[in-house]
């Protein structure tokens, strides 16, 4: 484990969640603890755009300045709406708690909305993500971004050796079932990591010291919490989740463009209230 020393996993939450860990990481980083350091980085749905950007080199004051500014025109509202949380339920119902069956039924739901013209184009998603990337290229520093395949249900750990597009693979982790295009990969369909877990922890798990950021620490139903994946670990972890000032800010759609400034001033206040503890979990 020597060369396996720092892991940062980043996990889902959506446009809010991008802000709260770009806030929290660049306060952690005023505070004296960069994060951006890690050997790894482990990088879920919102968590595989925040990986993206730190590993494409660009300084965490510049990637939080740029969370502050007013969206653009091209940011839309979206949210999950009633009835597409009415068919994760159902999913997770029938799936009896089987995390294969209830992906392949997520799966399918959210080829049958893309299909039906009810998300945005896979076209119009990649463009959507590319924007927020600072490069479309891969970096030689270990980055890992989750999916899941529509179809089968396999949960799949995009890297640089996977030969697939960075906007590719951040576009398939960041493919919510329902409100965004599974991204088409090599004639297979993905979508958003989160469907296993929140922030797949689990990846981590050989690394010595390991801070899990996660604007969605809890899991439902088969989706594995974030708690349950560090449990037992022999690994020194810090989880950071939410204060309760940072949920006020996220508010009620964590795909809301508006959300986002309130959403990383509040992670970046939390990062002095959790920095000691980050601290000692990531320095020798």
């Amino acid at each position: 484990m020597s060369e396996q020393r720092t892991a940062l996993v980043l996990g889902g939450g959506g446009i809010t969640g991008i802000a709260l860990e770009i806030g929290l990481l660049s306060g952690l980083a005023a505070a004296g603890v960069d994060l951006s350091t890690a050997d790894l980085v482990v990088g879920t749905s919102a968590g595989s755009v925040v990986g993206a950007q730190l590993r494409s080199g660009v300084d965490l004051e510049a990637l939080y300045a740029g969370q502050l500014a007013a969206p653009s025109g091209a940011e839309r509202v979206a949210r999950l709406g009633r009835r597409t949380l009415a068919r994760y339920g159902l999913a997770m119902l029938l799936a009896r708690r089987d995390d294969i069956a209830f992906r392949r039924r997520i799966g399918a739901l959210a080829r049958a909305a893309a299909d039906a013209g009810k998300t945005p184009t896979e076209d119009q998603r990649r463009a959507a993500i590319a924007s927020r990337l600072p490069s479309t290229e891969w970096s030689d520093r270990a980055l890992v971004v989750t999916a899941v395949d529509t179809a089968s249900g396999e949960f799949v750990e995009f890297t640089r050796s996977s030969g697939v597009e960075l906007t590719a693979a951040v576009g398939a982790s960041c493919a919510v079932p329902g409100v965004y295009p599974p991204v088409t990969i090599a004639g297979r369909r993905y979508m958003d990591g989160g469907m296993r877990s929140p922030a797949n922890a689990d990846l981590a798990a050989e690394y010595e010291r390991i801070v899990v950021i996660a604007p969605l620490p809890r899991g439902v139903g088969p989706m594995t919490s974030v708690d349950a994946q560090v449990t037992g670990l022999v690994s020194r972890v810090a989880v950071v989740s939410p204060d309760q000032a940072s949920l006020t800010a996220i508010g009620k759609n964590v795909l809301d463009p508006a959300a986002r400034e309130p959403s990383a001033r509040a992670g970046r206040a939390q990062a002095a209230s959790v920095a000691d503890r980050v601290r000692e979990v990531w320095q020798d």
